[in-house]
């Protein structure tokens, strides 16, 4: 486990060279600056800030010093928040994101994992046509109509919620979360469904049911743990999708999170700020893809075996 650990640890070093390099070379390339979108500023004045902060080098040095700072683990001052480094706004804004993320991420286990079982307990019949319709349509719903959905029929219809804010009350989570949730709901509802039934088929259910073992007994005792491998395999991409792709709820509903950061670092042309929280999601996305094989290989004896063969 830990030598298949290591591997994908070493095989992640140029995909993130990669993915720092491809990310320097179009924020350099766009047009525009970072200290020319707001007004007009003095010629003068616009060099004495690109002497500042290095803009003035040739583009291979700039990029060459920004990889010795990432190496160490700084992304450089923010070019747009005067005093404050990259690090520090990620540092500020990851706790608000980080909760949105999990407690999307129990909205879609909750609702997927009971849909797709629910789903798989009685195939092509009305109780799996119906959750999987459902599935199909949170998939096809963006959070960029699902949110303001929510906001106008519980927030100012029923007024039952907020629409803004992250608070410390329960009821500042609940849209956010649903908005969030509700697509990778739909994904983890197919795959619970796909997986249980490739178990469900498995000679040993069929024995356990033979020994008059009552259906729940079977699914949440038996079936489930191998079921639901496809959705553990999912767990990792999922959550770091969750982290990345809340942008847009963030900014519906007002949530002081990463996502205002990156918008705003996109408009401000603030190379260091989009830089810094690419880099970030990346080894996000890379660590929680990690995390998810090496549990669905400790869940599954074939991954297990098949993890030997190749380390």
């Amino acid at each position: 486990m830990w030598r298949f650990a290591l591997n994908r640890l070493l095989q992640a070093i140029p995909v993130l060279l990669i993915v720092i390099s491809a990310t320097f070379l179009l924020v350099h390339s766009a047009p525009g600056g970072p200290f020319s979108a707001d007004k007009a500023v003095p010629p003068e004045v616009i060099k004495a800030l690109e002497a500042q902060y290095n803009l003035d080098q040739p583009l291979w040095q700039q990029y060459i010093s920004y990889l010795g700072d990432v190496v160490q683990g700084d992304f450089g001052p923010s070019f747009k928040y005067s005093g404050r480094t990259v690090n520090e706004l990620i540092a500020a804004g990851i706790p608000a994101t980080a909760e949105l993320a999990l407690y999307a991420m129990l909205v879609a286990l909750i609702i997927g994992v009971s849909a797709g079982v629910a789903a798989a307990m009685r195939p092509n019949t009305l109780q799996d046509y119906v959750p999987m319709s459902a599935a199909m349509l949170g998939i096809c719903m963006p959070s960029f109509l699902l949110g303001p959905l929510l906001v106008l029929v519980f927030g100012i219809y029923l007024e039952w919620l907020p629409v803004s804010g992250w608070g410390d009350m329960p009821g500042d989570k609940i849209m956010p979360a649903i908005t969030l949730g509700t697509g990778y709901a739909a994904y983890i509802a197919r795959l619970s469904r796909g997986g249980m039934l490739e178990v469900l088929s498995q000679d040993y259910i069929r024995t356990a049911r033979a020994k008059g073992l009552s259906e729940p007994v079977i699914i949440f005792k038996h079936a489930m743990r191998g079921g639901l491998i496809p959705v553990v395999a999912f767990l990792g991409p999922a959550f770091a999708g969750l982290l990345g792709g809340s942008f847009v709820v963030e900014t519906i509903f007002q949530i002081p999170g990463l996502g205002r950061f990156y918008v705003q670092a996109a408009f401000n042309r603030d190379y260091t700020m989009i830089l810094g929280m690419t880099i970030f999601f990346a080894t996000l996305i890379i660590l929680f893809n990690l995390l998810s094989d090496m549990l669905a290989i400790w869940l599954d004896p074939k991954l297990r075996q098949q993890a030997r063969e190749n380390n």
